[in-house]
Parts: C-alpha cells; structure tokens; sequence
C-alpha cells in the first residue's frame, strides 16, 4: 500500500529540520499552502524550482457524452489546475523506479 504525505507529515519535517516548533511549523506550512493556493487562485503560476509548476488553465465550453447513455451532454467552460514536473523531478522519480 502507498503512503501518502500529508500537512502533517510536512509539518514535522519543517520541525526536525529546521528546529521551529511543531506550531510554529505547522503555521509556516500553512502559509505556504494558502501563498500558493492564492496565487492560483488569482490565475498565477506557481513555479518552485527543481520541483514543477503549478497553472490554471481555462476550459472552453464543449459537448460531452454519458457514457452510460451515449447522450450528448453540454460541459461547462471552467478553469482546471495542472502541475508539470521539471525535468530534475521526472529524472528523479524514473530512478526511483529502477531501484
């Protein structure tokens, strides 16, 4: 089964490793998270270097199909998140697999 990091499990490595307490990690990750969800929510970027970039992108309006019923459905235009790895991390992550 496959572990999944957490708020909680960032916010103890900030403590370990950085030596704040475990509140004031837990408020520092905090900060980070709103800093980052804010900006994209603002239609930003969000770039961290060796890791990827966050974007928003819009939708446009298009027809879908309910697979149940085979009928043509409207689907909203929206606004969807992506992430793009950068190549340090694609790099990163295919080594782990060849362990």
């Amino acid at each position: 089964m496959s572990k999944t990091l957490t708020r909680m499990d960032l916010s103890e490595a900030v403590f370990r490793e950085v030596g704040l307490s475990r509140n004031e990690s837990a408020q520092l990750v905090e900060s980070v998270l709103q800093h980052m969800s804010d900006a994209l929510v603002e239609g930003e970027t969000v770039k961290i270097s060796s890791f990827g970039t966050f974007s928003v992108r819009e939708k446009a309006k298009r027809m879908g199909r309910n697979p149940k019923t085979g009928e043509e459905v409207p689907i909203s235009p929206r606004r969807v998140l992506s992430f793009r790895p950068s190549h340090l991390m694609k790099d990163r992550v295919a080594a782990g697999n060849s362990k």
